[in-house]
């Protein structure tokens, strides 16, 4: 179907030079649209990449959504884990001996600076509450480690004893144990997807940001897939694209069931021609209403996800149909075991969307804030490590084994850790709060050094030392692999701050 294209007005210029200037500086996206405002459009831009007719080079200045990386990208698809609730950073992936050693002091008992007094703390805090009231990060009594801890692989790195399956594979893996960000609520589950603190404006997810910035590499299938979240309506924005459009948000796919993608399911004895045919007249009509009103990118979305729903009947099941998967494979990511099954069903599914070219793929492959281990920290954390290691692991292996390493890059995180100190909220006498001081990630796989370990926290495990890394920072590094500068993803008439763009951690790239 075709339909005409919208012109943007350039501030200060009446609306022909406006539509002249576009024509100059966006002709190819120009040409994409008249071709079609659909997804045929969408798909010619990423075939046209794809068969090497449009390539990134240097000299080639890009304007999302073109389809084209700003330069050679090191990654096809990038499989995003996100464990919801703040895994405990010291009982994980950053074990800090001088716990133990000093434990039940005070901060001021030890021979270290107070963290709390550092001006790392009093530059990164940012509250909702008001701070004489907020008791969060800074509790004085320091808690033990609640599991014991060595060091793995030919890098001799330090993981908890809650990981024997992954702590196998830690040769592929790349720590980042600096990572900070503001938000100490789990708000901050949208901040580490978006960039953002929830006092201030939002920003479009990572994924979205992806998914505006390149072609598709199957024409079949959603950009930015989704599974096991969002978490719950008030996580949404951890997969939306706000002022980018619609048409650039995930896509949750559900797994398990009989229909796996309800938004575009055909209704109980209509037939293929029949459902063709009722969604060509919606679009027809949409068509309509979009030449009168071009502006309207909730229109234009729905149209292309009329097109895209179509394709994705067939597409999808196939996707995620593990019937095709052998029994090895199976029994690698925990299928056949209760406490692994969800998250080894949700992280096979990503390795198959990858398979098949899905650009940014969200897992999260626990329930919303179940990491949340305000008390019995060392009961929670022993389950649900066991939930996760095993198909976790598996998926490292199977990457691997297959040769997808060298084009999928992983992202291991969580919202923020936990504290060095022991919460004392409500009496508790087990736990640790929220921490967003300090805490750390991995990644593996395309474009990411093996076995390496980057930055790190304070003796205590309580501040990023050095600058450490905001959150955007990794988001920065992440569409870096993809090809994308993130400090040239615009959107016109939307102006990011310097903290929205981040800087890219290079110590941790090959």
């Amino acid at each position: 179907m075709m339909t005409t294209s919208p012109h943007r007005t350039v501030p200060g210029r009446s609306t022909r030079e406006s539509e002249t200037a576009c024509s100059k500086t966006h002709s190819r996206r120009a040409f994409l649209n008249d071709l079609g405002m659909g997804f045929t459009g969408l798909a010619l831009g990423a075939m046209l990449a794809e068969d090497g007719i449009a390539k990134a080079s240097s000299t080639v200045i890009a304007h999302p959504p073109s389809g084209m990386p700003h330069h050679t990208p090191k990654a096809k698809s990038i499989i995003w884990i996100f464990l919801s609730g703040g895994y405990s950073h010291l009982e994980t992936f950053d074990p800090k001996p001088a716990l133990n050693k000093y434990s039940g002091k005070t901060y001021d008992q030890t021979p270290f600076e107070n963290p709390v007094n550092s001006p790392l703390h009093k530059m990164r805090f940012r509250s909702v509450a008001a701070q004489e009231v907020n008791v969060r990060d800074v509790y004085p009594t320091i808690y033990p480690m609640q599991v014991g801890w060595k060091k793995h692989g030919e890098a001799g790195i330090e993981i908890t004893d809650w990981w024997p399956h992954l702590s196998r594979h830690v040769d592929d893996l790349c720590f980042i144990r600096n990572m900070w960000t503001t938000d100490n609520d789990h708000a901050a589950e949208n901040q580490i997807h978006t960039g953002r603190h929830r006092l201030d404006p939002p920003q479009p997810s990572i994924g979205s940001w992806a998914h505006y910035g390149l072609g598709t590499l199957n024409e079949n299938l959603p950009k930015y897939a989704v599974l096991g979240g969002p978490t719950r309506s008030d996580t949404r924005q951890s997969i939306d694209a706000l002022y980018l459009g619609p048409q650039y948000g995930g896509v949750p796919l559900e797994l398990g069931g009989e229909n796996p993608l309800p938004f575009g399911s055909r209704q109980k004895g209509q037939s293929l021609e029949s459902q063709h045919a009722e969604y060509e007249l919606i679009n027809r009509l949409n068509g309509l209403s979009a030449v009168e009103y071009p502006e309207d990118q909730q229109l234009a979305a729905r149209i292309r996800s009329y097109e895209l729903a179509f394709r994705m009947q067939a597409a999808v099941p196939e996707a995620i149909d593990f019937s095709q998967e052998t029994e090895a494979t199976a029994n690698l990511y925990g299928l056949n075991e209760d406490a692994t099954k969800q998250a080894g069903q949700r992280l096979l599914a990503a390795r198959r969307l990858a398979e098949r070219g899905v650009r940014f793929i969200q897992v999260f492959p626990s329930p919303y804030g179940v990491w949340d281990s305000h008390q019995k920290l060392q009961e929670n954390h022993t389950r649900l490590c066991n939930t996760v290691d095993k198909p976790v692991a598996g998926l490292v292996q199977d990457l691997k084994q297959r040769g997808m390493l060298d084009e999928v890059t992983l992202v291991f995180c969580t919202e923020f850790g936990r504290t060095p100190g022991l919460e004392l909220r409500g009496g508790g006498m087990t736990g640790r709060d929220h921490h967003p001081n300090g805490f750390t990630i991995w990644m593996a796989g395309a474009g990411v050094k093996k076995g390496h370990v980057h930055g790190e926290t304070d003796e205590l495990g309580y501040n990023a030392l050095g600058d450490g890394h905001y959150v955007t920072d990794l988001h920065a590094t992440v569409l870096h692999l993809l090809g994308l500068d993130n400090r040239r993803l615009e959107y016109p008439g939307r102006k990011r701050l310097d903290i929205d763009r981040g800087k890219l951690i290079l110590d941790i790239l090959t």
